[in-house]
This record gives structure tokens, sequence and C-alpha cells, in this order.
């Protein structure tokens, strides 16, 4: 499924837009991920922030840390959970190990970029990214101004034909 391509069960929860902006994101996986019941109502609210968030695999499982959901009013003492803890994700355990091979001999970092429902299930999308320098960025968003202006040159251009 395209990024604009969503059904009418599927709900953009969070998105990382620093990561896109701090990264080149080489490949992406889509993983679920183990909730408590309070952090799956917060998520429905849209009280999920990804911006320090990272992947790591510890012991051939993966695990998501620096995700903050916030805690439910609702829930209190024994029903509230932890905002900032680490999440596990579920993934296969080829595709655990595919991932941590790859992070560790091309010295790749593992970034959530989104969080969203599908079929009533939170998924996480996980960026494979290397890391931009300074330069690297500046190259990156002249290049977005650029091809943002010769679209926009290309539609002036349509409507003076007209």
């Amino acid at each position: 499924m395209d990024k604009g391509e969503r059904t009418r069960g599927d709900a953009l929860v969070a998105s990382n837009r620093k990561a896109r902006h701090d990264y080149t994101i080489v490949d992406v996986v889509e993983a679920g991920i183990v909730l408590l019941g309070s952090e799956v109502k917060s998520a429905r609210a849209g009280q999920v922030q990804l911006a320090d968030a990272y992947a790591h695999v510890i012991r051939g499982e993966m695990f998501l840390e620096g995700m903050h959901i916030a805690p439910y009013q609702f829930a209190v003492g024994v029903g509230s959970h932890e905002p900032v803890r680490r999440r596990k994700l579920l993934l296969h355990a080829d595709q655990i190990r595919r991932l941590g091979e790859r992070m560790a001999r091309e010295r790749l970092t593992l970034v959530p970029l989104e969080v969203r429902f599908k079929k009533g299930r939170i998924k996480v999308d996980l960026g494979l990214a290397k890391g931009r320098q300074k330069a690297d960025r500046r190259e990156a968003i002249a290049k977005k101004e650029s091809e943002l202006e010769m679209r926009r040159a290309q539609g002036r251009a349509r409507k003076q034909a007209l």
C-alpha cells in the first residue's frame, strides 16, 4: 500500500518529520508493536511523539526506545503506563536477524518514521537510515527547493499556453 492509499480503517497517529530531515532513508520496514491498553487509547487520541525514538536488537528481539505515549487521562494506578519505556516490536526472526546484520555492517540506524492504525492494529514504519552531515542536509534542502521551483515554472508555462 502506498503512502497515499489509505483504507477506511487506517489512520495516521504520528509521524517523525525530523527523521527524514536528519537521515537518508535507505529502506522501510513495517512492524507491529506490543502496547498496553492505556497506550492504545492514548494512541487513538493522537498522543504519540517519535522525535528521539530509535529501534535496536537485544538478544534476538527488536525493541523501540524513546517513543513517548502520553498517559491516558482516565487510567489511574494499576491501569496506567510509563510514558517512555522500551516497547517490543513484532517482526519475524529472520527479518530481525537481517536488519541487525545490515545495521552492523553498513553502520545504519533504525528510526521510526510513522505510527498508524492498520485494520485496527498499531503498526510502526521503521526506516533503515544513514545519518546526514550538515552539508548533506543543506544539499537535500536545495535539491527539494529546485525541484519545487521547476514544478512551479512548468505550471506557469502550462497556464500561459492556454
